[in-house]
This record gives structure tokens, C-alpha cells and sequence, in this order.
């Protein structure tokens, strides 16, 4: 990349090529926009927007897409037809491992079940496989058709290239990231996480961020956006202490994305891109005479000027849009379903819960017992802890469960799934080591800050 940008000349139309669609992708994915009484971006409305014009048909759309490659999938792996394995795009879409097969499946068959309602009630119950379909995948659905169809609008036209080189002076040093991952942080932050995982999916698989970076940024930056964590701390009952809540959750992130990178699960990946080739030595240093900007911005124009034709960018757009609608949403449904099953049907959250009872004495946490059996329970799902503190009196423990819920960030009902069903090399044992990790060194920070408050 370095080369061509020092060698080829760059025609003028370029620069608009580069600054135009980067323009809008900034304003779609970022600006913060006031909207029914909250902070989002202009990706989360047009989101909202289509899950409001398809009203009570969307629950059935969604059942229809997740039944369909249930079945589908089952097929291509019996059949191996040479139409669809012989296609890439299809054969990644359609022909997964037996091991997310039998995810997909579960998936379909809970899908199926919740819908009409049939078979053992623990699956499609309001708290189980009815939270999954009724509440997170219509969401999903509506944010994954935007994000995908816009996201080449930031990928493809050269401003993660120009972000690279003026952030990296920053998140190279504090992080070990390229700065191009400061846009990710800064499309969850303002709207939503799944936005920041597909975001970092699709720059693995093009060789942008290698194992160890995708699995950083994902696990760290795809941070809860300001909406949800205003629902959150409303359900503790502690609306007016938004700012100190929210002041809380961004310091303990910090804390924590300088800490975890540097820890195992994430300091064993491997610094090699997604197809086992590594990044030039060079790669990261600017070439003599140029500023970070001036370095930038050849790397951008370089990316702009590969954009050939509106087909091809529409093309990926669609081809985004449909990996993450139809390959993802399945296996939302069955690890969500799944996870969301072991938090309302067995003890075992609340016996994993139990180590961190001195943990929380230790930190003067009042109701530590109760407090504790909220701890492990989010990594089903990250609204679940503030369900379950209702019933706690502490103004403080409620405050302190809230603030962890959600910077403890990896929660499969969505986030871990989403993870998990991408390309982003992480697994589920990878992911709840983080997530211990995550709770371990937020814990101390957010206690430190409750104290003061209370």
C-alpha cells in the first residue's frame, strides 16, 4: 500500500471520489443526532425507521429467513452442490462447519418453536427464545440491511486510511491498534455494538486488522452505545445520576482496553492477517518526509482511486448486508436462545457468581451475596443483571451492577453471538475468559467511583 501511494499519480476527480462518500459515511455512522429524546446516529434511525414500517411483519420475515437456512444449510452440507460451493460468496453463506450447523439448526428450530409457540415452554418463553425474537433480532435485522448497505461508504473510500495514520500516534502506543480501530469505538459508542463488530469483521477479512487486533477491537471497543446505557441505569432507578454513571463506564473502558489486550486470551493472538500471512515490518512507521496527514491522505486518495464503478460498491453493500442477515441472525437466535436458557432455568450463573462474594466484601460493596448472583448472569445477557438488582435496596449496589453490566461489554444474546458468528477469531471459552477478565478490572474502578458518589 505504501508503494502505490508514493508511485502513482492521483487524478483531482480523486480527491472528491475520496472525500464525498467519506463525508456522508461520518455523518451516517457517527454524527450524534437528537432523536425521540436521546443521542443516536443517522444508521440507528433509518434502522428504527424499518422496523416501524414493517410493523407486525417483520417477527414473521425473520422467522421465514432463519427457518429457511436452517434448512437450507442442511441440505448444502448433504448435497454439496457444485452451484453453491464453487461460488465463494455462497459456499462461505450456505456451507458453514458441522459445529455452527448444528448452531444454525438449533437456531431454526427455536425460531420455529417460539413463533407458533409449540413445543417445551422454557424455549419460547417472553424471558428465553421470545426475548431473542421478539426484541433483539427485529433490531438486528433492521440495523444489519443499513449498516451493510452503507458500511463500503467508510471501508471503501479511503477514510479509515486517513483516520490510520493520524490516530495511530495514539492508539499505537496506549492500545497496540492501528488507529483506523478509533472509528469502530466511535460507531458503537454513538449507536450501536453490533455496528462496530460487523465494522471489524469486514476489515479482518480484508486483511486491515490481523487475529490479535480483530479480536482486540471486538472485544474492547464495541462498546454499548449512550442510548442503552440511559435504559439501563433507568431500570436500577437511577435516571438523574446518568452523567457520574456514564462518566464511570467510560473510565473503567479505558481501564480496561489498556489492561485485557495485554493479558491472555488476547496477548496469545497471533499478529498474522486472516489468511496466516503477516503485515510488512514497516507498515505502521510513516515514510520519511511525510506528516501523519500528508501520509494519510495519499493512503486515501490511493483507496479511493481503486473504487472503479458504483456496481462494485453496491455489490459489496449487498453482499454485506445479506452475510449478516442470513448467516448471523440463525445463530443469534441459537446461542441467545441457548444462554438465555442457563440464566432462567438452571443455577449455574448464580454458582459461578458465588467466587466473587469476597471479591465484593473486599470492595465494601453492600449486599454482596445478593450482588453477586448479577455478576456472571450478564454474559447471557447484558440487561439481565439490572432485572435482577431491582430487588436489592442499596442505591449504591444497584449503581455499581449497572456500571459493570455494561462494561463487561461480551453478552450472547447479541454481542458475544455476533462474535462468535462472524469471522473474528474468537471462541466461546476465549470470550468468557474476557468477560472474567472484564469484570475483575472494572470492578475495583467502578467500587472506587460508587464510593465517592454515595
Amino acid at each position: 500500500m505504501q508503494n502505490n501511494a508514493q508511485k502513482r499519480p492521483i487524478a483531482s476527480a480523486t480527491f472528491w471520489r475520496f472525500l464525498l462518500p467519506s463525508l456522508l459515511g461520518m455523518f451516517l455512522f457517527m454524527a450524534p443526532i437528537q432523536h425521540q429524546g436521546s443521542f443516536t446516529i443517522p444508521v440507528a434511525i433509518m434502522a428504527k425507521s424499518l422496523q416501524s414500517l414493517l410493523g407486525g411483519s417483520l417477527i414473521p420475515l425473520i422467522t421465514v429467513i432463519i427457518s429457511f437456512m436452517g434448512v437450507a444449510s442442511l441440505l448444502v452440507k448433504l448435497v454439496q452442490p457444485k452451484a453453491i460451493t464453487q461460488q465463494p460468496f455462497l459456499n462461505g453463506l450456505f456451507n458453514p462447519s458441522w459445529l455452527w450447523l448444528s448452531v444454525r439448526l438449533f437456531g431454526s428450530l427455536s425460531v420455529v418453536m417460539t413463533f407458533w409457540q409449540v413445543g417445551p415452554e422454557m424455549i419460547w418463553e417472553s424471558n428465553t427464545g421470545g426475548l431473542v425474537l421478539g426484541d433483539l433480532l427485529p433490531t438486528l435485522f433492521s440495523v444489519f440491511i443499513f449498516a451493510g448497505l452503507l458500511l463500503p461508504l467508510l471501508l471503501n473510500f479511503g477514510l479509515l486510511e486517513l483516520f490510520g495514520s493520524l490516530l495511530s500516534k495514539v492508539m499505537r502506543p496506549v492500545f497496540n491498534l492501528p488507529g483506523r480501530s478509533a472509528i469502530d469505538c466511535m460507531a458503537s459508542w454513538l449507536g450501536d455494538g453490533s455496528v462496530g463488530i460487523l465494522l471489524t469483521s469486514k476489515q479482518y477479512e480484508e486483511k486491515f486488522y490481523t487475529q490479535r487486533e480483530a479480536a482486540v477491537v471486538a472485544t474492547t471497543f464495541s462498546a454499548v452505545s449512550i442510548t442503552f446505557s440511559l435504559v439501563v441505569i433507568a431500570q436500577v432507578g437511577l435516571e438523574s445520576m446518568f452523567l457520574p454513571f456514564y462518566g464511570t463506564i467510560c473510565l473503567a473502558g479505558l481501564v480496561a482496553a489498556v489492561v485485557i489486550p495485554r493479558l491472555p486470551p488476547l496477548c496469545w493472538k497471533r499478529d498474522h492477517f486472516v489468511d496466516g500471512t503477516q503485515p510488512e515490518p514497516d507498515a505502521n512507521h510513516l515514510p520519511k518526509g511525510e506528516t501523519a496527514f500528508s501520509w494519510g491522505l495519499k493512503l486515501a486518495l490511493t483507496k479511493a482511486d481503486n473504487v472503479k464503478s458504483l456496481r462494485g460498491v453496491l455489490l459489496s453493500g449487498a453482499q454485506n448486508a445479506v452475510d449478516m442477515v442470513f448467516g448471523v441472525l440463525p445463530v443469534v437466535m441459537g446461542l441467545g436462545t441457548a444462554a438465555l436458557l442457563l440464566a432462567e432455568h438452571t443455577a449455574v450463573f448464580s454458582l459461578l457468581g458465588k467466587p466473587f462474594i469476597p471479591y465484593l466484601h473486599l470492595l465494601g460493596i453492600p449486599e454482596a451475596v445478593e450482588a453477586s448472583s448479577t455478576i456472571v448472569v450478564g454474559f447471557a445477557d447484558m440487561f439481565i443483571p439490572a432485572i435482577l438488582s431491582t430487588s436489592i435496596e442499596s442505591d449504591m449496589t444497584r449503581f455499581v451492577i449497572a456500571a459493570m453490566s455494561v462494561t463487561q461489554l461480551i453478552y450472547m444474546s447479541e454481542v458475544g453471538a455476533l462474535m462468535l458468528g462472524s469471522k473474528i477469531p474468537v471462541n466461546i471459552v476465549e470470550l468468557f475468559m474476557i468477560f472474567v477478565l472484564r469484570t475483575l478490572i472494572t470492578l475495583p474502578v467502578i467500587a472506587g467511583v460508587a464510593h465517592c458518589l454515595f
